[in-house]
């Protein structure tokens, strides 16, 4: 996996934005719009940056597997974070790594979670564990992230909407300079 830089990223998303990963809106339309609603609700640049990137772990998966895969957990979150590390500051990596995680909590913790969720999102839980246990919630919360992590969460449930007009990626490309590290 080549080193993070902005030109990469572009060319990710150039190459491969317009996939799908199982949803409706393809991977290009929901990191816009996970963007945008971090942003619409005040959150950090970096917060938004990792909102924008959270999937971008997807893309090297389509990109190996030559399509998506959604019978194996690939941890794509992992794959982005590794990725991303070393560009980025913690802030936007560690949300970004531990999102799957949060969905994994709002599951055991929220009632109607689960059955809020897109299609895509119920069938890859259960490849990714199913909801947390009592002690892995518990162990969760202590994380340094972990509340970034549950926001980003939300953003990326609501982020499936066919035909939303939000800002394009080059919109984002001055944010991710300025919270870029390397």
């Amino acid at each position: 996996m080549s080193s993070a830089s902005i030109e990469a990223i572009v060319s990710l998303y150039a190459t491969w934005g317009s996939e799908r990963y199982d949803e409706e809106v393809s991977q290009l339309a929901h990191a816009l719009q996970c963007a945008a609603l971090a942003s619409r609700d005040g959150a950090s640049k970096e917060l938004v940056a990792a909102a924008l990137l959270h999937d971008i772990g997807h893309l090297f998966e389509i990109e190996r597997n030559n399509g998506p895969d959604h019978r194996t957990d690939l941890r794509h979150e992992q794959t982005a974070s590794e990725f991303l590390q070393g560009f980025f500051p913690e802030t936007v990596i560690a949300p970004i790594a531990m999102h799957v995680e949060a969905k994994r909590y709002l599951t055991a913790n929220e009632p109607g979670y689960y059955e809020a969720l897109s299609y895509g999102s119920q069938r890859s839980l259960e490849v990714q564990g199913g909801p947390f246990t009592a002690s892995e919630c518990a162990e969760f919360l202590t994380l340094q992230g972990s509340a970034d992590a549950v926001d980003l969460r939300r953003w990326d449930d609501h982020g499936k909407v066919t035909d939303l007009e939000v800002p394009n990626f080059d919109s984002w490309i001055p944010l991710l300079r300025e919270v870029a590290i390397g």
